[in-house]
């Protein structure tokens, strides 16, 4: 049954986009009807992934965008337990941006602030102005703000998504705190050994070719590959450049960037590392946005736009597509097959007590301590194996230039 990209008012004059399937156009243009909608377009796309997918050039826009006008998660964080300090205590929210806007010192987002303050003065609801700044404000940020407009709670919502993202902030950190030294670890290696290959192996190759010597085969290909780099040194940059250049291209397709994520989620340690992260983040998002009133297939569009991972992305498309077809939220999770079983689980609990949200927080602090103990594990462990690895590298290099001196002195000792 195909699927059909709408866009309508409902009864109450909001306007509303989704996916309706149905055997035909007509049939998802009756069926809109019949709930009183006033349709303003309709199409049919071979998956709803189709009409939200961007293409490679519109994703590489989008980031260099949002490189240029990034603001650091910690000053959002500020920002918003500000702003719901300052809404709570009967400031409007007019005057409430006005003051961190004088008070903000990055400039950035000083400039963002001012811009959203004028549009607040110009009637301007604050999640539209904060849509107009993707690069600042998420998707999720803003679908968040405009929850706690509608239902009034606004100074309740904010306070939800400081703590949400101070979560959020938390979580990265341990996540980069635990890849920071492997990282810098393996960079500090190619640097050893760019070195190595440039400037130390050539200065032994000159000695060992004005004793006209055979040479071992360990030894002639550590040169020969020497020879290749440092003759060719700029254009090895430039392949490298590319390579790492076209896997970020790859990334950006839907199948290259399943593959890859895939691959990322089944490495040893780090796989079971970024799975805690991404399902940490994944029941958080989801518990804080059905907690503000956020209905569910929504809230699984939002969380698909920040959850980081093509492999959970395209469970969540499945999961919605089941929901509206009258699957539970628990079994829709369970037959996309990328969900663990303890969430879905929590989840299937939360339905069946009312209480999903509350149940959802419960799976995310579960995630936050799986993700603790193998940061503690991956401590404790990474830095030892490191060593020996960037040890084992430079012994076999040096071994391998000093063979011909270990044969030499050998054949010295024999001779006498």
């Amino acid at each position: 049954m195909p699927n059909f990209a709408y866009v309508i008012k409902d009864t109450a004059g909001n306007k509303l986009e989704d996916y309706i399937r149905a055997a035909n156009v007509e049939a998802a243009m009756e069926s809109l009807r019949r709930k009183g909608a006033e349709i303003i377009s309709i199409r049919e796309v071979k998956s709803e992934f189709q009409a939200e997918r961007l293409t490679i050039a519109e994703q590489i826009n989008l980031f260099f965008f949002k490189l240029r006008t990034h603001v650091p998660l910690s000053i959002l964080v500020f920002f918003t337990r500000q702003l719901a300090t300052m809404f709570s205590a009967g400031l409007t929210i007019e005057k409430s941006i006005a003051n961190l806007m004088f008070e903000e010192r990055n400039k950035k987002f000083r400039k963002v602030l001012a811009q959203v303050g004028n549009d607040l003065k110009k009637g301007m609801a604050l999640s539209d102005s904060m849509a107009n700044h993707p690069g600042v404000f998420s998707n999720l940020y803003v679908a968040l703000v405009r929850a706690g407009e509608i239902s009034g709670s606004l100074h309740v919502t904010l306070e939800h998504l400081s703590n949400y993202l101070e979560s959020i902030a938390e979580t990265r950190r341990k996540v980069i705190s635990a890849m920071a030294y492997p990282v810098f670890s393996l960079c500090f290696l190619i640097l050893i050994l760019t070195v190595l290959l440039v400037y130390i192996v050539p200065l032994f190759q000159d000695v060992y070719e004005k004793f006209g010597a055979q040479l071992p085969i360990a030894t002639r290909t550590l040169i020969a590959v020497s020879k290749v780099i440092s003759n060719n040194f700029p254009l090895t940059v430039g392949i490298v450049f590319l390579f790492i250049v076209v896997i970020w291209l790859i990334s950006m397709t839907e199948r290259g960037g399943l593959i890859m994520d895939s691959i990322k989620l089944r490495f040893p340690v780090f796989g079971s590392l970024l799975t805690n992260s991404v399902m940490n983040k994944f029941s958080k998002t989801f518990g804080v946005l059905l907690g503000a009133g956020v209905p569910v297939l929504d809230s699984l569009s939002q969380i698909q736009k920040v959850v980081g991972n093509k492999v959970i992305e395209k469970g969540i498309r499945e999961s919605k597509v089941l929901i509206k077809d009258g699957f539970a939220i628990s079994v829709a999770m369970k037959k996309s097959q990328v969900f663990p079983p303890t969430l879905v689980q929590l989840t299937a609990t939360g339905e069946e007590t009312g209480e999903i949200d509350a149940l959802l927080d419960k799976a995310a602090e579960f995630y936050e301590k799986q993700l603790d103990a193998i940061v503690d594990r991956l401590t404790s462990l990474i830095e030892p194996l490191l060593i020996v690895l960037i040890g084992s590298v430079v012994l076999v290099i040096i071994i391998a230039l000093y063979l011909p001196i270990f044969y030499l002195g050998m054949a010295m000792r024999s001779g006498l």
